[in-house]
């Protein structure tokens, strides 16, 4: 397990990742959980005493990745940017079961599953993953017809969220 002590950071602009808070890994800590690596994997652990599974570290270049401390991380931790956190860390190789309730949806959609099948893994993690992560099962439902129809429509997940942005 690979364990150290950090200060959160914040991205000032970084196209997409613009104002994400996150956890900085050198090429010499990405090394430790996943020699030779250079994409993005999943790990699991602890952040401070908040624990943490199926987390995807994200590529930065030149064998260094990015954590990124969501709100749930933020919430769990009492932690912000700034602040130091106690990172402990490793490779988490469990597959992440795909939203039941959204596969069966899909299924009533030949064309919003077959685009979903064309779906790299992750992407296809990405659709189910936030449908998952809903609150309450109105905004499940929502997700998932919001995914049925952007998938019907050729459109993948980065595709969608903007599609369906609200202007600031």
């Amino acid at each position: 397990m690979l364990k150290f002590k950090t200060k959160l950071k914040k991205f000032a602009k970084q196209g997409e990742k613009t104002r994400w808070t996150y956890v900085e890994l050198s090429a010499v800590h990405g090394e430790k959980l996943k020699p030779g690596t250079k994409v993005g994997f999943r790990v699991k652990g602890m952040l401070d005493a908040f624990p943490i599974r199926q987390v995807a570290l994200i590529p930065m270049g030149k064998g260094n990745f990015i954590l990124p401390f969501n709100a749930h991380m933020r919430k769990g931790t009492g932690k912000q940017e700034g602040d130091t956190v106690v990172v402990q860390l490793e490779l988490d190789e469990r597959a992440i079961p795909p939203s039941a309730d959204f596969m069966k949806c899909l299924r009533d959609d030949d064309r919003a599953l077959a685009n979903f099948k064309t779906l790299a893994g992750s992407h296809q993690r990405y659709f189910s993953k936030w449908i998952e992560e809903a609150k309450t099962i109105q905004t499940k439902t929502r997700r998932i017809t919001m995914a049925v129809i952007a998938l019907g429509s050729g459109q993948g997940f980065p595709e969608m969220i903007r599609a369906n942005k609200k202007p600031r």
